[in-house]
């Protein structure tokens, strides 16, 4: 936000000045700085509320939802209550804890639930947070009426999620692929725990209000209904409650599994060049065959192919034999005015730029070019078709690959543009309840190596010895001589 009170002293338009690092122009303060604005994605805190029984995925749908918004940009944070309730309890003992008529067990779950509550207002109105999402049963009209109340003396918007499902098989399902896990549980066999939890969800039912159309219309919801078969939503009031809404209409839980690779090693690849748009080489027509071969053998159930528009991905996707989609969001980050150069002509002509992108990989933006904050909001339509689809191979980029790996894998910021992403290797990604298992095949084909670990950072006035310049996939492994800052 602007500065109020030195606005209000000089009303007169400020002098421009463009961030060296995202290219961004940004009013200078009276002293010449540039002025720091922290970009927020949110017109005030938001605060997520799941509701519903016990097994019904809420977690789930927090857990996803948090990493969703990490992903475009919005800074968000899970508060489990039941995490607070076992560094509370340390032993968690049956459901007799959960029972209604457990005065002692009231009095523990609530003053989990006001501390959930005082780390949330911590988080939004203290640590820079712009979306809390405050994971717990939230069963009764009266608990939701008090964290409204909570939300309104802290300025914070509430928005409820609601799972109601009836579908027996999907309520065990869940119960033995996540709360046999459980610490609670950790102690028990089987047959003991899923009686005990069974037992746990009768203590709730009793007092269920499930969020009412007419009662309770004038609160903002969405309500998921047996895994997403059906949706009612109720007063959407801003941007980033149109985006969850929109995210939560898209996911699903069918078993499938998504596979990324690179294009093969192109012919910019073996001289060392950036970016640009040229053919495969013989390597990279030898994996494209490989490649084939291997989606042949997997045996896959209705596989989808996506492309991206650049001649190499669309080569290597030749040799599959089957149908491909091609998508323009999927090419490879924009180098700008870099685009096919080498590591030591960027050195030669562009020296600050190099210093730069040490300093901010993920937000570094290339002269005419893109960053990888740019690259992120460019994937997201992508990212939300894959999340509606089944099984997909997605024939990609080396910084593409990295953006949909940081978002699978819940890698942050600054460790997505360093992620290792190899050429002529095959990733599976099969989704799990609470994160994702990644499966790693080399086809078996010589490449050129275009990863670099993350450089040392210096500070002008020193020698750096290593230099970036690997975020798009077009250039073998080597060492930079130094350079002076």
């Amino acid at each position: 936000m602007l500065d109020n009170e030195e606005y209000m002293l000089d009303s007169s338009p400020r002098e421009l000045t463009q961030n060296p690092l995202r290219k961004i122009w940004m009013p200078a303060c009276r002293n010449g700085h540039i002025a720091q604005r922290r970009v927020c994605m949110t017109n005030c805190p938001t605060l997520i509320v799941t509701v519903g029984l016990p097994a019904r995925g809420k977690t789930y749908i927090s857990k996803k939802l948090t990493r969703y918004l990490n992903w475009i940009g919005v800074p968000t944070k899970e508060f489990n209550v039941g995490q607070y309730r076992r560094e509370c309890l340390k032993i968690y003992k049956s459901f007799e804890f959960f029972r209604p008529d457990n005065e002692e067990g009231l009095k523990i779950r609530r003053q989990c639930a006001l501390a959930a509550l005082n780390d949330v207002r911590q988080y939004l109105s203290v640590e820079g947070g712009q979306v809390a999402v405050f994971d717990a049963t939230n069963t009764t009209r009266e608990r939701r009426s008090t964290i409204v109340k909570f939300a309104e003396q802290n300025g914070f918007k509430v928005f409820f999620v609601e799972s109601v499902c009836e579908d027996a098989d999907v309520i065990a399902q869940n119960i033995v692929q996540v709360k046999l896990g459980s610490p609670d549980y950790i102690h028990c066999n089987t047959e003991e725990a899923i009686e005990d939890f069974m037992k746990r969800i009768k203590c709730y039912e009793s007092s269920y209000q499930t969020l009412d159309e007419v009662l309770d219309r004038d609160l903002s919801y969405i309500k998921i209904m047996d895994v997403g078969r059906r949706y009612l939503v109720n007063r959407v009031l801003d941007h980033i409650q149109s985006r969850i809404v929109y995210y939560l209409m898209n996911i699903h839980i069918t078993p499938r599994s998504i596979y990324l690779c690179r294009h093969g090693e192109s012919d910019l690849n073996t001289k060392g060049r950036i970016g640009g748009d040229s053919g495969l080489s013989a390597r990279g027509k030898e994996f494209a065959k490989r490649l084939g071969k291997f989606i042949q053998d997997q045996n896959i159930t209705d596989l989808k192919v996506w492309t991206s528009q650049m001649k190499r991905t669309i080569q290597t996707a030749e040799c599959l034999n089957v149908p491909y989609e091609q998508w323009k969001s999927l090419n490879e980050i924009d180098a700008g005015v870099c685009e096919e150069m080498m590591y030591e002509e960027i050195q030669e002509h562009y020296p600050l730029e190099f210093a730069l992108r040490d300093q901010d990989k993920y937000r570094y933006r290339y002269p005419k070019g893109e960053s990888y904050e740019d690259l992120v909001q460019r994937l997201e339509p992508v990212m939300m078709e894959l999340e509606r689809q089944e099984n997909v191979l997605v024939i990609c980029h080396q910084a593409v690959m990295r953006c949909f790996l940081a978002y699978f894998l819940d890698k942050t910021a600054e460790e997505l543009p360093y992620l290792k992403c190899p050429l002529h290797t095959v990733l599976k990604l099969t989704p799990m309840a609470y994160g994702c298992k990644v499966e790693s095949v080399y086809l078996g084909v010589d490449s050129v190596n275009t990863h670099r670990d993350r450089p040392e950072v210096g500070i002008p006035g020193s020698t750096q010895k290593c230099l970036p310049a690997d975020d798009v996939d077009n250039s073998p492994h080597c060492a930079l001589p130094p350079t002076h800052l």
